[in-house]
């Protein structure tokens, strides 16, 4: 069934309305559309003016999907690009800016079910305004371990004066961010991010791995700091997921993370289409000061270099190993667990 609407003054021809895309759910390409048309205020702003990567499902979750980047030649004239140089690809992308219903709408009748937009706008790629942590657990690990870990960098963050908001992966993970909105680099995100991924490792190893080996992962929460680079992107906030089930990353807060660990139930933590707009219409963008919130990292050489009798070493300052007046390595210190008393 195809049908035709009108957005914002756009004619959009809709097709295949009927085509389920989630089987398991019965979930149609017109309940896809239906929940970004309904979710589009919280969403959109998340999206604006940001290149964005769109993972396509042409046949379903259970069919063959596709990264797309570079903008469709077959796009309507109105739909805003932003062309960014690939230095991978040696040519320009011209990416989707996803700044308005129609486009939205457009991109949810492509079957673009996931939406990957950068951590930095489109106008100014090489500076990041938040930083993300990807907490991925490694079966039999599951979101509840990652709550502890999440609540691990929370006091980290807090440490150094910097708020952090939690969201779902939509998948089987959690995320954290950090949003910035001040002049930086991906060059200082990602070196703060792998430090702190290190230093979790360092004083939870049996729980924590920093390294993207697949293998060392069994049972552990991977603390993914490399999402924090240009040519890199993160499943949106308010995004739906090509799960068994409509699932969403959806924004939670803090007391909802502690409330999953202390009740170690993972089930608390995933949110379909409906429950998520139902939130969204209860409480609000849990999200929106993500967009605003102006912060700045930390320094790590400068506060790793405190003065205090026992400094505890942030790993990723350097890649060489510290080293003794005569050239021998040095023992490692073991920091202790908790803020309490942490020097950095």
């Amino acid at each position: 069934m195809d049908s035709t609407l009108q957005v914002q003054g756009r004619d959009l021809k809709l097709t295949n309305l009927e085509k389920v895309l989630y089987p398991a759910a019965g979930f149609t390409k017109k309940d896809v559309i239906d929940y970004y048309v309904r979710i589009a205020p919280a969403i959109l702003p998340h999206l604006k003016g940001r290149a964005l990567t769109r993972k396509r499902y042409p046949d379903g979750v259970d069919g063959e999907p596709f990264f797309e980047k570079n903008a469709p030649a077959h796009r309507p004239p109105w739909v805003k690009t932003a062309p960014i140089w690939s230095e991978g690809n040696r040519r320009t992308v011209h990416y989707v800016l996803a700044d308005d219903l129609a486009t939205l709408v457009w991109l949810a009748n492509l079957a673009a079910l996931e939406l990957h937009p950068s951590l930095a706008l489109a106008k100014d790629i090489t500076c990041p305004t938040e930083m993300v942590f990807d907490l991925d657990p490694g079966l039999p690990a599951n979101i509840v371990q990652c709550c502890q870990v999440a609540l691990w960098l929370r006091e980290i963050f807090e440490h150094f004066g910097l708020q952090s908001f939690p969201k779902t992966s939509g998948s089987k993970g959690l995320q954290v961010y950090i949003p910035l909105n001040t002049p930086t680099t991906f060059d200082q995100t990602k070196e703060f991010a792998h430090a702190l991924a290190r230093l979790l490792e360092h004083e939870h190893p049996e729980q924590v791995v920093s390294d993207m080996k697949k293998q060392l992962r069994t049972g552990k929460v991977f603390v993914d700091w490399s999402q924090n680079d240009e040519h890199k992107t993160t499943i949106a906030v308010y995004s739906l997921r090509a799960r068994e089930h409509p699932t969403v990353s959806t924004p939670v807060t803090w007391n909802e993370v502690e409330r999953a660990l202390k009740k170690k139930d993972a089930g608390l933590l995933v949110f379909e289409s409906k429950q998520t707009i139902a939130r969204f219409e209860k409480t609000g963008d849990l999200f929106e000061p993500v967009l605003k919130l102006k912060q700045r990292l930390p320094d790590l050489k400068a506060a790793a270099a405190e003065k205090a009798p026992e400094p505890i070493e942030i790993a990723a300052q350097s890649d060489e190993p510290a080293t003794d007046s005569k050239g021998k390595r040095a023992p490692k210190r073991r920091s202790k667990t908790g803020m309490k008393g942490r020097r950095v």
